[in-house]
């Protein structure tokens, strides 16, 4: 029996074909980088890049897929050997810092999509502009508290290092899972149809509303 049985019954044998082999790259390995990374390998996307520089702690451990005996190691190391253990799939990693003096390189041009949830403005300039000047669809995924957002490059709002780069917020596991759903649902309906939706969530009122710019 296929490991994307249901999935397949759902979408049919000619989307999942297009998904396995659909390039993402995924920018940070975290909250939403690495509950985004798994949702789409168990939906059947093969072709996955990781790129995060971070270690492992114990307060990542509630929002995070990660385990107690996985502390210290880097993120994207063991989310590839995890999903690898999971599905049987090899996820590309990069344990690098991105800036915007390594982001061509680190990219690449070889993506079908670029997918940034770093959690700071400067790493999310740095992707933003580098899929601008190569061209390369890409989608911001960010929360804060009760409010997420999943926008298309072309109108997203680089966020200010003075207001907005605060990593130690209040943080619901629900509002990661309920974003990782619908972004993932973005992607693949981009990946199948080349379709750009944009979204906003809200957590206290259970909302997901087309985001207009």
């Amino acid at each position: 029996m296929s490991i994307y049985f249901h999935e397949q019954l759902y979408r049919t044998p000619e989307v999942m074909g297009k998904l396995q082999g659909f390039p993402v790259t995924i920018c940070g390995a975290g909250a939403l980088g690495a509950n985004l990374t798994e949702s789409l390998a168990r939906s059947g996307l093969q072709r996955l890049m990781v790129i995060d520089l971070d270690r492992i702690e114990e307060r990542n451990l509630s929002t995070q897929p990660y385990y107690r005996s996985d502390i210290g190691a880097f993120k994207a190391q063991i989310l590839a050997n995890s999903l690898y253990r999971a599905v049987g799939i090899k996820v590309d990693i990069q344990t690098k810092e991105l800036t915007a003096q390594n982001a061509n390189k680190l990219i690449g041009n070889k993506t079908g999509l670029v997918i940034d949830t770093f959690d700071n403005s400067g790493s999310r300039k740095a992707v933003a502009d580098c899929c601008a000047t190569q061209k390369i669809p890409c989608l911001h995924v960010g929360l804060a508290t009760d409010y997420a957002e999943i926008i298309w490059n072309e109108i997203y709002r680089i966020p200010s290092p003075v207001q907005d780069d605060i990593c130690d917020y209040p943080l619901a596991r629900n509002l990661v899972t309920l974003t990782v759903a619908v972004a993932c649902e973005v992607i693949i309906e981009f990946a199948i149809a080349q379709v750009r939706s944009s979204y906003t969530v809200t957590l206290g009122d259970f909302a997901i509303k087309p985001f207009i710019a």
